[in-house]
């Protein structure tokens, strides 16, 4: 969920942070049960990304004991690969195979197994917390702004209205409106008339 996320807001490519589960596209709305078992199945899952020592492999497994994300990380390992781990228990087998790993220790589930609750709710946290921090790093935020967000529907469009406005000192709204859309983005509105 939070790498489909990246396009929109950011305006970054679909394919620069890229999510992959245990038992392909299919498990995220029909459960594949015993796809994670497969220790072999997540490096081969990346290999098909031509995952790269360029890459940053991060394993989410609440309970940091899923074969398939031990298998994953451990061949990344191999291969020189940078791996962090996002898991909800301490001195897991998962964060044993990751270079940077994160541990959000929460406690007893709600309803004992049940990980997409507590768990799965502090792993988005985290990922969110991920994604819009490289985000800012490699410039795609200005003043707290998603200035290269797509211009895909009319709340956005709306919003980003609203920020060159704020950026420019435009005080007409269909006159910003018209210059965000010519411009494509937010920033390319804003410096637009900054360079003028």
């Amino acid at each position: 969920m939070d790498a489909s996320e990246i396009p929109p807001t950011y305006g970054m490519p679909f394919d620069l942070i890229i999510g992959i589960i245990a038992g392909g596209e299919t498990a995220i709305r029909k459960p594949v049960e015993n796809a994670e078992d497969d220790a072999r199945q997540g490096w081969l899952d990346l290999e098909q990304y031509e995952v790269s020592d360029k890459d940053v492999v991060v394993g989410v497994a609440a309970s940091g004991t899923t074969p398939y994300v031990i298998g994953a990380l451990s061949e990344c390992r191999k291969r020189g690969i940078i791996t962090g781990c996002i898991v909800c228990n301490p001195g897991s087998p998962v964060a044993a195979e990751a270079d940077f790993p994160i541990e959000v220790v929460v406690g007893a589930e709600f309803v004992t197994g049940s990980t997409r609750m507590k768990s799965g709710t502090a792993q988005k946290l985290v990922l969110n917390m991920l994604s819009t921090t490289v985000m800012i790093r490699i410039g795609r935020v200005e003043d707290n702004k998603m200035v290269n967000m797509q211009l895909t529907n009319s709340k956005l469009i709306d919003r980003g209205t609203k920020m060159v406005m704020e950026g420019t000192g435009l005080t007409d709204y269909e006159q910003a409106k018209e210059l965000l859309l010519r411009s494509g983005s937010v920033k390319k509105a804003v410096d637009s008339v900054s360079t003028n």
